[in-house]
């Protein structure tokens, strides 16, 4: 599984000059009725003075001023066609510098970026204010909901004032940059592996110990089975984030003040007010989500750390205790599938490797996505354009910076897709590039609807939607592209392949609900600037059972070492993603005609499985997300049963396996 972000920038600045524009925005006046308005003078545009204003004639009477009219349905049409058209020329503005900045890092294009951001900032605090106008109106169906998801189409609000604005923006970019330069410059430690062998490595010989980057440690941790060695991958990652604490903080205080001028309470009220329900009955729905998953994550964590203590010892994971974040195969301990090979339920089944097949056959990046990209139009989709190779970034350079995170880009509104991925012949990249892909094939969807729908019916089914067709890479259809050799037929075969299947779904779901609780936390002031790392700690504790593998202060910022803090990208969409493409998965297997097991299901060449994906992606956001759900699965709710149902044998199994263990932490 993949958690990147989609990345549209549908939003950015303009002066704007239609009068019914200025009208709209609260910045002219009108006549009534649907006749144009006359002789309104545009506002000063920021820097410059307004126009003086004629004395009037002395012998003529004082005139009463005019009222303006109250809106219509007219002016609120012609309101949303002029934010449709900004929105799509300034998109292509803001996507080209934040392009250019993510791969090509320099303070340079830092300052690029973020007077685009300041931009975009800009124009959409005024638009959203201005959307309030039209409040209480009967209008149409489209012409309301655009009204609506304008109001809430940032999640980074900004407030008015132009220097606290220029402020956050540059914030917003400068961590993410931050982020993307990180790196560990490991030091050997007499009597204890450390990183400096890597780094050493890395330098060649007779060099100094080069420094590493988070896909440098990040490989270490799939691959290290040395306490110490993987401890100081872990704690030299998490380091390069206290330079984040303050900025994050600011950040926050000026979040909210942007907020607080829209009418909400903080940013996390306006992040949970996406889901077309209430914040609060949204927030009670992913309690609701949680609580159908807990039972089984429970039964994977006290498998998972019986096997861990066997490894490292009762000194280290005792009985009823959380397991230490660095010995899980992953950076955040998010995913678990990397020590896979530690806890294999049966030993002497065909290989699950894929990563070794890869790597075998010599498949390049491109290769890789072209794995996927068949995929798709097996279902029925257009192959990808000839302008997605030519733009896209598949491989790491190897002369500057790049922020590696993979992300699913449509630079503005004409069909423009890319991917960012610095691909490795590994079997999580080629899972991640069917999730991006799944981002790609949404984008081309919808492409031709008005811009404020061009967005996934909610931002979990956006993450979803490539991640339900990597639940249909099957041991057999693996087999069939000769990436395994021989798929086991029998019930030990399948729990091998649920256990590893569940190392990542199942394992991912507390650390994707827990992200945003911290956040909303912040945001409301629950959780004060001095508590940052101690609550951090306590979610993980509460949610996962994980604990830091070493003692934590608040001089620490661990919450920063997370690409998506550092960005600013929200993240309860991955957690309803992970609930939402298993209950997509079963109606596209009854689609598809599958009989059987589900887990055994892939859609791969079901050209009525494409024709039902593809009517619920053609919908983009003009729909809620209810209707959405039910154009592809008939059913109107998030159902967790879906994902229950698929790790039924595994959770039986499980149970069996953790007979006389202390489970819980």
């Amino acid at each position: 599984m993949y958690e990147g972000p989609v990345v549209r920038f549908a939003l950015a600045r303009t002066a704007i000059a239609r009068p019914l524009m200025l009208v709209a925005l609260g910045l002219g006046a009108a006549c009534s009725g649907a006749a144009p308005p006359t002789a309104a003078t545009a506002p000063p545009r920021q820097g410059e003075e307004a126009p003086a204003t004629p004395a009037p004639a002395a012998a003529r009477p004082e005139a009463a001023p005019p009222q303006a009219a109250p809106p219509g349905p007219a002016e609120a049409q012609a309101f949303v066609a002029a934010v449709d058209r900004e929105l799509r020329r300034l998109r292509i503005q803001s996507a080209r510098a934040s392009w250019v900045n993510q791969t090509y890092l320099t303070d340079d294009t830092d300052a690029l970026a973020a007077s685009a951001e300041e931009a975009s900032m800009e124009y959409l605090n005024r638009a959203m204010k201005a959307a309030a106008r039209f409040d209480g109106l009967a209008l149409p169906a489209d012409v309301a909901r655009q009204l609506a998801l304008l109001k809430i189409s940032t999640s980074l609000p900004a407030p008015s004032d132009p220097a606290e604005r220029a402020e956050l923006a540059a914030l917003s970019v400068e961590m993410t940059s931050l982020y993307g330069k990180g790196k560990h410059c490991p030091k050997a430690r007499p009597g204890r592996a450390t990183t400096a062998g890597l780094g050493a490595a890395r330098a060649g010989a007779g060099a100094e110990p080069k420094c590493l980057a988070l896909d440098e440690l990040s490989s270490l941790l799939k691959t290290s089975r040395d306490w110490d060695e993987l401890l100081d991958a872990w704690a030299g990652w998490h380091a390069i984030a206290p330079p984040l604490r303050p900025k994050f903080e600011r950040y926050v205080a000026l979040g909210n003040k942007g907020a607080a001028e829209l009418g909400l309470p903080d940013v996390g009220a306006l992040w949970r007010a996406g889901y077309d329900m209430s914040p609060d009955a949204f927030e009670a729905e992913t309690e609701r989500l949680w609580g159908k998953v807990k039972p089984l994550y429970d039964e994977l964590h006290c498998y998972v750390r019986a096997r861990l203590r066997a490894i490292h010892g009762k000194d280290r994971i005792g009985e009823k205790a959380p397991i230490p974040a660095h010995l899980l195969g992953n950076m955040w301990a998010q995913e678990w599938s990397n020590v896979y090979g530690l806890m294999e339920p049966y030993k002497g089944q065909p290989s699950l490797d894929v990563t070794r097949k890869i790597k075998a056959k010599k498949l390049d990046g491109k290769q890789m996505v072209s794995l996927g990209e068949r995929f798709f139009t097996s279902l029925g989709f257009d192959p990808l354009p000839a302008t997605f190779w030519e733009r896209s970034l598949l491989k790491k350079p190897a002369d500057r910076e790049v922020v590696c995170h993979a992300n699913a880009w449509d630079v503005g509104d004409r069909d423009d897709l890319r991917l960012k991925m610095c691909i490795e012949p590994s079997e999580e990249d080629l899972i991640t590039i069917h999730h991006e892909l799944g981002h790609v094939y949404y984008f081309h969807q919808y492409y031709k609807l008005p811009i404020l729908f061009q967005s996934g019916a909610n931002e979990g089914f956006h993450e979803g939607i490539g991640d339900t067709l990597a639940l249909s890479v099957t041991p057999s259809y693996l087999r069939s592209l000769g990436l395994l050799d021989r798929v086991s037929e029998d019930e030990k075969g399948a729990i091998n392949f649920l256990f590893k299947k569940a190392l990542d779904k199942i394992a991912f779901l507390p650390f994707g609900k827990l992200i945003d609780q911290w956040r909303w936390d912040v945001f409301s002031g629950r959780t004060k600037p001095a508590d940052y790392n101690a609550a951090w700690w306590a979610l993980r504790l509460k949610y996962q059972g994980v604990a830091p593998p070493v003692q934590r202060s608040e001089a620490d910022f661990d919450p920063g070492a997370k690409y998506h803090v550092a960005a600013g990208v929200p993240y309860m969409r991955y957690f309803l993603a992970h609930i939402y493409q298993f209950q997509f998965h079963r109606a596209l297997c009854k689609a598809a005609g599958h009989t059987g097991p589900l887990h055994a299901c892939s859609i791969h060449g079901s050209a009525a499985a494409g024709e039902k994906l593809r009517a619920m992606l053609s919908l983009g956001a003009s729909r809620p997300w209810q209707e959405a759900m039910r154009a592809v699965t008939g059913e109107t709710a998030a159902d967790p049963g879906a994902m229950l149902e698929y790790f039924e044998p595994l959770r039986r199994w499980l149970k069996e396996q953790n007979k006389g263990e202390v489970c819980g932490w």
